[in-house]
């Protein structure tokens, strides 16, 4: 059986690799960026190149995606993607905050709509679920009650009836990607639709905090890069001022470990300001999963200092803490390289999807038993996988 797949907003192709390593082709790509275009290309993937606003627009039918993939409509398996929600201006006039009719989720649901997929995976900010759509300054919120579009999660309830209106059966959650063996703490919203209504389900955790058996427990950042030490490849520089200051934490601490009279000279302003403020001075564990990557390791407030070494992560351990294969390549200059890689989906996750998407469509997802033997030992070990996907 063949498992061909369109890919919207492609990035570097993180989600794509995990869903090509669980049996799924991966038979057209598309991105506006051209860095991402040119990586797609060279690592051998068709890919459209262009503002999928105007290549609807221009070919309504989606023949740009459906012929280069040699498919038809109803015969993709599945349209993932993850389409920017943030508003934009059209037509002179400013949508409202955090509005996804005003972004692109509306061309990711048109190509649904058009290509008619058995499935499809939108991914997303976690932030959406408890999005307001419009907002008032604070200031003004006492005077009358918030408006339906002003409550938290207004935004994730427009998504969630426009995927319904398209007439599929949807499942979704946020989904930490620790727990499918990602050397890395990184929540996303995983939304999957069935066009068929199957029994569709987020995946279930493989890796766990605790676990008598290695191999099922959390990856850590030692497991992904320690190898590298000795040829770690390319990495931007930290500044002598940053170097000062960071010589002075040890593994897994931040700016709350330089001593109390150098605190406020290496914070700067940022030392009476609110937050945990984290990310300030940071240097990571080799024995603990890597924070959630950001798109450059060097700036103030979200450093990613080695955990032994007195410089920022560099491109390829980047890439090994979001599972690209070694081989990879990554287009563009040294900052977009971190730029694709941090904004991309962990292949470990998308390898978990593909299983799961490919298990419902096979019908092996569950084993059917008359009953449970030691039914309350069942539903510890559910509430376990409950609490992990939470």
């Amino acid at each position: 059986m063949e498992y061909p797949v369109i890919s919207l907003f492609s990035g570097a192709m993180g989600l794509d690799i995990g869903l090509e390593k669980a049996g799924l082709d991966i038979r057209i790509a598309q991105d506006i960026d051209p860095c991402c275009v040119k990586t797609a290309e060279a690592n051998g993937h068709q890919c459209i190149h262009g503002d999928i606003r105007e290549l609807i627009q221009e070919d309504p039918d989606c023949k740009f995606l459906l012929k280069p993939a040699g498919l038809y409509p109803g015969e993709v398996f599945a349209v993932v993607g993850g389409p920017p929600c943030q508003p934009f201006s059209t037509a002179g006039k400013r949508l409202a905050t955090n509005d996804p009719r005003g972004s692109l989720f509306m061309e990711f649901c048109h190509v649904i709509k058009v290509v008619r997929p058995r499935f499809f995976v939108m991914e997303n900010v976690k932030g959406l679920l408890s999005s307001a759509i419009k907002h008032r300054p604070l200031k003004d919120r006492d005077k009358e009650p918030l408006t339906e579009e002003e409550k938290p999660g207004s935004a994730f309830n427009v998504i969630k009836n426009t995927l319904m209106s398209l007439g599929y059966k949807i499942e979704y959650g946020v989904l930490d990607a620790v727990h499918y063996g990602v050397p890395q703490f990184r929540e996303r919203l995983i939304i999957i639709g069935s066009r068929d209504h199957e029994d569709i389900f987020l995946p279930v955790p493989t890796h766990f905090h605790s676990h008598q058996d290695p191999n099922y427990r959390w990856r850590t950042l030692r497991d992904a890069i320690q190898d590298l030490e000795d040829d770690p490849g390319e990495y931007i520089q930290f500044s002598e001022e940053r170097l000062k200051y960071l010589r002075m934490v040890p593994p897994g601490g931040n700016w709350r470990d330089l001593p109390e009279d150098v605190k406020p000279i290496a914070m700067g302003g940022a030392y009476h300001s609110g937050g945990g403020k984290i990310g300030f001075y940071r240097r990571l564990d080799y024995d603990q999963p890597s924070p959630t990557l950001v798109t450059s390791p060097v700036q103030k407030a979200t450093m990613f200092c080695h955990p032994t070494q007195d410089r920022p992560l560099s491109v390829k351990e980047y890439a090994r803490i979001q599972q690209f294969p070694d081989d990879w390549q990554f287009e563009g200059k040294i900052s977009d390289q971190y730029r694709l890689i941090g904004n991309a989906v962990p292949v470990g996750l998308g390898y978990a999807i593909g299983q799961t998407l490919r298990s419902v469509a096979e019908g092996t997802a569950r084993i059917v038993t008359r009953r449970f033997r030691g039914t309350s030992v069942h539903e510890s070990i559910q509430r376990v996988i409950t609490v992990a996907q939470n």
